[in-house]
């Protein structure tokens, strides 16, 4: 059954409190899925990206709890995550980066990129690789993609996309002093004011909506 299109589930969750669970069964999608996806893979390669296909993870279902969240995962072929009318419950990952003060990384993703190719994303983001606990993923891509650890992470949302992306959304705390260095898959950040009204006009609206979801104060447990 596929997921409703919205917020899933809400935490804050530690990466302790996060387990993903894999199966050893690799999804198989139905024919018209498959088509789309090596269309989708088969442009990229024709625009000169150096996207490679493999395996990433797909959510099968879930369990929110106050103090713990569980994901059923299986293995998924990457290029289902390009579809945009059915990427078959495929997980992405998205780590939301502030600095000690609040203020927002926004970097400006490079034009060869499978996914928002040339548009603003906040922090880092990518694929949670075969086996990986997903919270790990954010702590893998922050580095990867900004050369940085941080001093707090948290495991924030799952969002289920219209066209069935989950995407699961981590927040990451810089300490004071802490400096990035963007790696190619940027080719301009910033850091946008912790006040959300005082946001450039490239903060487009779902970058906007995410963090307001962010911001908002959550009730005592």
């Amino acid at each position: 059954m596929a997921l409703p299109p919205g917020l899933l589930a809400r935490g804050s969750w530690s990466p302790d409190q996060v387990e993903g669970r894999w199966s050893d069964a690799v999804y198989e999608p139905g024919p018209s899925v498959t088509r789309a996806a090596d269309e989708a893979i088969g442009a990229l390669h024709a625009r000169g990206s150096p996207s490679h296909d493999g395996l990433s993870a797909r959510l099968v279902s879930f369990e929110a709890h106050g103090d713990r969240l569980v994901l059923e995962l299986e293995p998924v072929r990457w290029a289902l995550r390009l579809s945009q009318a059915d990427a078959s419950q495929s997980m992405a990952a998205t780590c939301v980066v502030r600095a000690h003060d609040g203020r927002w990384l926004a970097g400006r993703r490079a034009q060869w990129l499978a996914t928002w190719p040339g548009r603003w994303a906040l922090g880092a983001g990518g694929s949670i690789e075969r086996g990986e606990n997903p919270a790990h993923t954010l702590e893998r891509e922050l580095v990867e993609e900004w050369s940085v650890s941080a001093r707090q992470i948290t495991v924030e949302a799952l969002i289920c996309l219209p066209n069935q992306l989950v995407m699961m959304v981590g927040m990451a705390w810089l300490a004071e002093g802490d400096e990035v260095v963007p790696d190619h898959e940027h080719d301009a950040f910033a850091w946008w004011p912790a006040e959300l009204d005082r946001w450039p006009p490239e903060a487009d609206e779902p970058l906007r909506a995410l963090a307001a979801l962010l911001a908002e104060p959550r009730p005592a447990p």
